[in-house]
């Protein structure tokens, strides 16, 4: 029996690369990944930072890269211009929730408040039942570690229940981005408990 294939990911990342290399090398290094496994790259349309070099990443390869980008992005001049395909949309709400339609799973790339945002919102929506996707934490050189051990201390201290790292999966290599969403995939996690 076959592994189902990952055909879209939304991949949420800064609008900046951030002060070392490895961050957006390892952004180019996924989109390529994608590229070679026919893998639709869904993401926030921008052409700087991350979301530039990931979406650059994926088009070298010869990829489809879907881009959602609120108007007021487009008129700074912010959007892909290479995109496959650009779909904006009046505002981040709207973004978010196209994106979420689009895309069979998630990968959270370094990034700032804006990528917390996205990131927590789909996680928040798994944790209610709303869906449950895949979602991956790329933990670039430890970039998320904070991250990760801020989520254990809400579960140790009682904000969020025990089986809810369950929730997100931490890898720390771009390369074991698509495997570990697709094994997910053919073995999808049980919901969390759903309890107040």
């Amino acid at each position: 029996m076959t592994s189902p294939k990952l055909t879209s990911l939304c991949v949420f990342c800064g609008a900046n690369t951030g002060s070392r290399a490895i961050y957006r090398d390892s952004a180019a290094i996924l989109g390529r990944a994608l590229a070679a496994n026919r893998t639709e790259l869904v993401y926030g349309g921008g052409r700087v930072g991350m979301m530039g070099a990931v979406a650059d990443g994926v088009l070298a390869g010869g990829g489809k890269v879907t881009g959602v980008i609120p108007g007021f992005l487009v008129d700074k001049e912010l959007a892909h211009p290479g995109a496959s395909d650009l779909i904006v949309v009046p505002d981040m709400h709207t973004r978010k929730r196209e994106m979420f339609e689009r895309s069979e799973a998630f990968c959270v790339l370094p990034g700032g408040v804006g990528t917390l945002e996205e990131m927590f919102e789909v996680v928040t929506w798994r944790q209610l039942r709303r869906h449950n996707k895949p979602i991956v934490l790329l933990n670039i050189d430890g970039y998320w570690s904070h991250l990760v051990s801020l989520m254990e201390r809400i579960v140790e201290e009682g904000f969020m229940h025990h089986g809810h790292s369950a929730l997100v999966t931490v890898v720390e290599r771009p390369e074991d981005v698509i495997g570990t969403v697709e094994a997910e995939l053919a073995a999808p996690k049980p919901p969390v408990a759903f309890k107040v």
